[in-house]
């Protein structure tokens, strides 16, 4: 055995888990991600996906994913930078552009690779990237890829924000990186106060909208429309696995910054195109998303309705304003414990251990469709709070 055979044969984490028979991770699950799930041969409830607009199983975005792989083939063979441009990538870019309110925009393969690419290529050793400390980890991954000082602020800390940017040379980038919806704890950047901040020290702005899209805003165009500052966002980001119902991500901004973005990001320009099928399922469930208003309407009104139950019951769900609910548990096996035991009952939902949270923070992510119903949730509620008070988690 060598060095890294050893070194990894002493990470046994996982068997740990496995053995006590709480292993919450690759559950597998046997057939179209919906309200309900297939998964060892029994009827679960998902609570537990990022398919906020309940179209991962639409059958007008699967028809027109399977049109675009009739049409198109299988793959692209080659990145969009050489043979691996279509028009549908160029179609999708536009419409999203304009959903969002900016020029121009990017798709990528992958939400993460927008992240890690685009903010390492922004800035260069002479500038400054300004996240906040919860940011996801592929933004965390895109200022460790790029020669900038790299500073943080308290979670939405205005104060803490307002300090990092003193810190900055005023002739330089500063570019505030910050998820729009926090994607474990379902709260929201304080926007206006950081565009307040950013016009008082000529900083730059990009808004990861992740869990944003088809969430918030008119006709579910995010965070940025929620608040009415589109216009004072320099980037916006999002991704197409969650709202969208498919894979890939996107970045939109001015003209000249897309141009330098389209001929200098490395995911971008040494990554294989999107799908046909992907860059088409996104498309179409751009398309429904804003023809059926109602869909947004029920995400909400079954997100309400579930904030309300679960702080009716007792838990813990901390400060969240989205279809995100987080039921704290603060400590570590408690929370695969309440996993496991959730589905034993027949609720899938996900654990949120670190780095992905503080040690003392741990909980378990409960998140919405527009799809889910009342019923559905007063059924998760009373299981959970089952599970909850078996584990001494609720008293």
């Amino acid at each position: 055995m060598n060095i890294l055979e050893e070194r990894c044969a002493k990470y046994t984490l996982p068997q740990e888990f496995m053995e006590q028979g709480i292993y919450p991770y690759f559950r597998q699950i046997e057939g179209k991600q919906g309200t309900e799930v297939q998964m060892e041969g029994k009827r679960v409830l998902m609570f537990g996906s990022n398919a906020y607009t309940g179209l991962t199983g639409d059958q007008r975005v699967i028809d027109a994913g399977v049109a675009a792989m009739q049409k198109y083939g299988s793959g692209c063979a080659g990145s969009r930078f050489l043979n691996g441009t279509l028009d549908i990538h160029v179609k999708l870019e536009k419409e999203l552009a304009a959903f969002v309110g900016k020029d121009d925009a990017l798709c990528f393969a992958t939400g993460f690779t927008v992240n890690s690419g685009v903010i390492s290529q922004l800035v260069d050793r002479n500038d400054y990237v300004i996240c906040d400390d919860r940011d996801h980890a592929s933004i965390v991954d895109g200022r460790r890829l790029s020669f900038a000082t790299q500073l943080k602020y308290k979670h939405n800390d205005m104060e803490d924000l307002e300090k990092q940017l003193q810190k900055c040379e005023a002739d330089r980038v500063k570019l505030i990186v910050v998820d729009g919806v926090f994607s474990m704890e379902g709260d929201l950047c304080k926007l206006p106060e950081i565009i307040e901040l950013k016009k008082k020290y000529n900083a730059t702005v990009m808004v990861d909208e992740a869990h944003g899209l088809g969430v918030f805003g008119r006709q579910g165009r995010g965070v940025c429309d929620h608040f009415g500052l589109s216009d004072d966002v320099d980037l916006i980001m999002g991704t197409f696995s969650k709202s969208l119902a498919s894979i890939g991500g996107f970045i939109a901004a001015n003209k000249s910054i897309i141009n330098w973005l389209r001929h200098t990001v490395r995911t971008y320009i040494f990554s294989a195109s999107s799908t046909p099928a992907a860059t088409a399922s996104a498309l179409e469930a751009l398309h429904i998303i804003q023809n059926e208003p109602e869909r947004l309407a029920a995400l909400w009104d079954v997100t309400n309705y579930a904030l309300n139950r679960f702080r009716e019951e007792g838990f813990e769900i901390g400060d969240t304003e989205s279809p995100i609910i987080p039921l704290y548990v603060r400590d570590t096996e408690k929370t695969f414990k309440a996993v496991a035991f959730a589905f034993r009952e027949g609720v899938f939902i996900n654990p949120v251990i670190p780095p992905a949270c503080a040690p003392q923070d741990t909980l378990v992510r409960f998140a919405l469709m527009a799809s889910h119903t009342h019923a559905q949730v007063d059924e998760a509620v009373v299981k959970l709070k089952k599970v909850f008070q078996e584990l001494e988690i609720l008293k």
